[in-house]
């Protein structure tokens, strides 16, 4: 499938002309439709730009065995890291291409400090339908009243187990308590969309799938399993330790009914399932069954270099253009050359190798901290 849907993508972006969005309505707050009637931004494959994550700090307080199995890293320097303002100015011009979602991301997003003052920002920018937030829900009880003020949308949190001893395990950290606190908080909250993520790794947690699904009903929550992936980062992957999608939703299936499928046209990575008691969950496959022909995502790291793929090798710098005194015409360029020559399907190909192994060596990870999935945001 992904093959095929990626070429007919290709053709249509082809016959369309991908035309290159202006960059003229760059202007944070521009008005709605401010850039009505420009030709969708597309790259190679077809694929529009819609949805940018931004990692706003490369730092993480927990040391999750599939993400962060280290404890010692190499951090971004901290004079390079974007100010809120920069972030602004580049979500400005990102906008003005056709990105309408945004979702701040890390590391830990929490542990930059007056994150809410960023979420203001970005809630100028009428472009914008969502600014979201992915948390490991450490500091989330704390801020989220902050959050809400300042205009946050939805929060997903990362939940891998209820058990606290696991987490622990899992984690490096005694914590466990304290997410249960924030996804307690944004419950209270009655904020809606609320997202539980959860990596299964065989042998660590996958006994829970349906313990997990219960305390998703219990906390108004959508739970998402997330295949186990060889990111950058991930230094301990193993094929043997994936459980897939199609083992998932057996195991789900054997002990609560027939599952649905629940049909959808976007362009979210997480495919939608029904339970017969009305219980809906998702599951994101990037391992064994990539999305990549309807990806329509970009990356931003905090020190401002844009990735087209989760498994690209080079980025696009921004901040040195945005730092010497570039424009937004200048800056959509920049983006819009950049987008209209992805031809990234990294999942794809990734499942297509023979022999496969973590996506990067320890080496190569503390030579280029911007390989590691802390730093592009997952």
């Amino acid at each position: 499938m992904g093959r095929c849907a990626l070429e007919r993508g290709a053709r249509t972006g082809q016959e369309s002309g991908m035309a290159q969005a202006a960059g003229s309505g760059a202007a944070a707050g521009g008005a709605p439709g401010a850039d009505a009637g420009r030709a969708a931004l597309l790259d190679r494959l077809g694929r529009p730009l819609r949805s940018l994550r931004i990692s706003v700090t490369d730092r993480c307080n927990l040391r999750c065995a599939y993400c962060m199995p280290e404890e010692a890293y190499t951090w971004l320097p901290r004079e390079e890291l974007l100010t809120f303002e920069e972030v602004a100015r580049l979500v400005s011009v990102f906008t003005s291409l056709g990105v309408d979602r945004v979702r701040l991301t890390g590391g830990e997003p929490l542990l930059r400090q007056d994150l809410p003052e960023l979420v203001r920002l970005l809630r100028r920018d009428a472009r914008l339908t969502e600014v979201a937030l992915t948390t490991n829900g450490v500091l989330l009880e704390e801020q989220l009243p902050g959050l809400l003020e300042a205009g946050l949308s939805r929060v997903t949190v990362s939940l891998d187990t209820l058990r606290p001893e696991r987490f622990h395990a899992l984690t490096r950290r005694n914590v466990h308590g304290r997410v249960l606190e924030g996804i307690a908080a944004v419950a209270r909250a009655g904020l809606p969309g609320l997202k539980l993520d959860c990596v299964v790794v065989r042998g660590t947690n996958d006994d829970e799938l349906d313990a997990l699904l219960a305390f998703g009903q219990q906390v108004r929550a959508e739970v998402r399993f997330i295949e186990y992936m060889d990111v950058g980062g991930a230094t301990r992957w193993a094929p043997g330790a994936v459980v897939s999608r199609a083992e998932m939703l057996e195991r789900i299936g054997a002990h609560s009914g027939p599952i649905t499928p629940v049909p959808t046209q976007s362009s979210a990575p997480a495919e939608r399932f029904v339970l017969p008691d009305g219980t809906t969950f998702g599951i994101i496959a990037s391992t064994t069954a990539p999305f990549c022909a309807r990806c329509d995502r970009a990356r931003l790291t905090a020190d401002g270099t844009l990735f087209l793929c989760l498994y690209a090798r080079q980025g696009v710098p921004l901040r040195e253009a945005l730092r010497s005194g570039a424009g937004p015409d200048v800056l959509a360029r920049l983006v819009s050359s950049a987008w209209h020559r992805r031809d990234a399907r990294g999942a794809e190909e990734r499942l297509a190798l023979i022999e496969r192994q973590p996506l990067a060596r320890r080496e190569e990870l503390r030579e280029d901290p911007r390989l590691e999935m802390h730093t592009r945001g997952g």
